[in-house]
């Protein structure tokens, strides 16, 4: 590859590589074998979340080395880190979810520390699980560098043994994470033997990977394709596929290439970008995190683009992948049917796309469009004229229960199921919840709430899946509904509401119900709402005696629920481009 000459002289690099005064960092750099022409090349930071926590992270390392080898290939010097990752999958149900958002928060504040202390002029990051996509995310808009995002692939479906003892239907499908989570709930009901578990947990999960199906994960993943920052079709194969290492080689020239035209991220991540990333997220009936972690991610570009814009576009927006949790395919195989792509190419037929945004290849969605061959097979990506419904699988509601907006998903809720009334059955917590319906001390027809679990009074705004997976085990999942501040698995089934706002903890109606108020979801029409007049709300209001008291008091949960704003603006810690008054790259 020819040389090409780069311009240090506006690139954050030229702080620790140029002219004499940096002569003792330059020594630093010889120190770790580089040579005289790498360390006046640019610096490219190459962030993982590599870690042993879980299956997610674990091939992050591998493919860590062939985006340094792109970066080389390109004339650049890749420089590597890592950064934390909290999994869900581990932290599920149980006091460690409180870790979860906090981490997000935590991930990008730690690699634009790095980038910072250490002048890097561009970063390809690299994540796998939950919220190191959005965390990586945010740091490249924050630091607005030239960026290149890369997802460390699904992991591949796990398949049951065919013995009597496993239930048929366990038996007749894919197996991810989330079979495991109702697994338990049917054990729990006496329907599976302790050997049939122990046999399930043996096989579900066979690969390393992110969870397979449409959960936040891999929902985040088709974001980062839609939104610009990856390249196309880059978040679709498999991790244990070795070809991977060709997309993260690629990714390692796109940066560089990126430098070389001065395209940075805030230049990818624009308001239409964002309504790019909606879309697909709707399409596919994505995970309904996604209404957290987009607000937060156009946070860090200055735009606001809230919980009710998101759910504006879930909207108008046709569902026509069939994915899991509530369809019957897992991340390979929509791969295996061309991928974001394709479901792209089908948005762009019905003119639901914007193609002037620019992506991290240099070239707009149009440009890459035009060279997508593939169309939509019609069983894992129908075709847009005939999607499996009109609109998309997430909705958002509003009303006097939610004055702040929540969020349901309703990919695979046929449309009689998505209008629900019942009376409250009232729960603190997640682990009370899980208690009573462990101990089947519910009653069909019930609303069951679940409060205090927000950003700020749960603190950490901890998922639902062991409760609402448990429900599916034992049958009840379309029997009753639940509401809740905090936040659901992108795995999770059933009819269930979350992102309740205001929380609890700041004195929304949320906090004031009480068992036996009638509430009603309606996601035909987008309300959520409880029958009591305003004047009874006020009456409740003015004898709420405060949030519930926590025994986080210190160290970085705390810290987080100090700083977290309002969940419809993705439940940030800090005021954001908005607020901003320099831009890390032209210092």
């Amino acid at each position: 590859m020819l040389k090409r000459p780069f311009d240090k002289s506006k690139l954050p690099s030229r702080h620790v590589t140029e002219g004499p005064e940096r002569a003792p960092h330059r020594s630093y750099y010889y120190a770790m074998g580089m040579t005289e022409e790498e360390i006046h090349q640019p610096l490219v930071g190459v962030a993982t979340c590599w870690n042993e926590a879980a299956p997610c992270n674990i091939a992050l390392n591998r493919q860590a080395q062939a985006v340094k080898m792109g970066v080389k290939q390109a004339m650049g010097t890749p420089r590597e880190f890592t950064t934390i990752t909290v999994t869900d999958g581990i932290a599920m149900g149980h006091e460690g979810m409180r870790s979860s958002l906090a981490s997000r928060e935590a991930i990008a504040d730690t690699v634009e520390l790095t980038m910072r202390g250490h002048s890097y002029d561009a970063v390809v990051g690299l994540a796998g699980c939950d919220k190191s996509l959005p965390g990586m995310m945010m740091a490249m808009v924050r630091l607005n560098v030239p960026s290149v995002f890369i997802y460390g692939g699904s992991i591949l479906p796990g398949r049951a043994p065919q013995v009597d003892e496993i239930p048929a239907d366990f038996r007749s499908r894919d197996l991810t994470v989330q079979d495991m989570f109702e697994a338990v709930g049917r054990h729990q009901n006496n329907e599976m033997s302790d050997k049939a578990l122990d046999m399930l947990e043996r096989v579900a999960c066979p690969s390393a990977g992110a969870c397979g199906g449409q959960f936040t994960a891999n929902t985040m993943a088709c974001v980062s394709e839609a939104i610009g920052l990856a390249l196309f079709n880059s978040s679709g194969m498999p991790a244990p596929y070795e070809s991977r290492d060709a997309y993260g080689e690629a990714s390692g020239r796109a940066v560089m290439d990126l430098i070389e035209q001065n395209i940075r991220a805030r230049d990818v991540v624009t308001r239409k970008a964002l309504e790019n990333a909606a879309r697909v997220v709707a399409c596919t009936g994505g995970s309904t995190n996604a209404g957290l972690h987009l607000p937060a991610i156009a946070h860090e570009a200055g735009i606001e683009f809230f919980l009710e814009d998101v759910c504006e576009i879930f909207r108008d927006t046709p569902y026509f992948v069939d994915l899991k949790p509530g369809g019957t395919y897992v991340a390979k195989d929509l791969y295996d049917a061309g991928g974001i792509p394709v479901v792209m190419k089908e948005l762009r037929k019905a003119g639901l796309i914007h193609e002037d945004c620019v992506t991290a290849s240099t070239r707009t969605i149009g440009e890459e469009l035009d060279r997508i061959e593939r169309e939509a097979d019609g069983k894992v990506i129908y075709s847009i004229e005939t999607p499996i419904t009109k609109t998309g699988g997430v909705v958002g509601l509003k009303g006097n229960l939610a004055p702040e907006g929540a969020i349901v998903k309703v990919a695979g809720i046929p449309a009689e199921g998505q209008i629900f009334t019942g009376p409250a059955r009232v729960f603190e917590c997640e682990e009370d919840a899980f208690a009573a319906v462990k101990a089947r001390d519910y009653k069909e027809g019930e609303v069951l709430v679940i409060r205090n679990e927000g950003p700020a009074g749960g603190p950490g705004m901890r998922e639902m899946l062991s409760t609402t997976a448990a429900l599916s085990g034992q049958g009840m999942g379309k029997k009753v509904a639940l509401i809740t501040d905090g936040r659901f698995s992108g795995a999770t089934r059933g009819f269930c509401v979350g992102h309740v706002g205001p929380e609890a903890a700041q004195g929304g109606p949320i906090a004031l119900l009480k068992n036996g108020d009638v509430i009603t979801i309606d996601a035909v029409n987008g309300a959520l709402t409880v029958d009591l007049s305003d004047e009874e709300l006020a009456q409740r209001k003015a004898a709420w005696t405060g949030p519930r008291e926590t025994i986080y008091t210190s160290g970085a949960i705390w810290k987080f629920a100090k700083l977290v704003g309002p969940t419809y603006k993705g439940a940030v810690t800090h005021p954001g481009a908005e607020g901003e008054k320099h831009v890390y790259s032209d210092l």
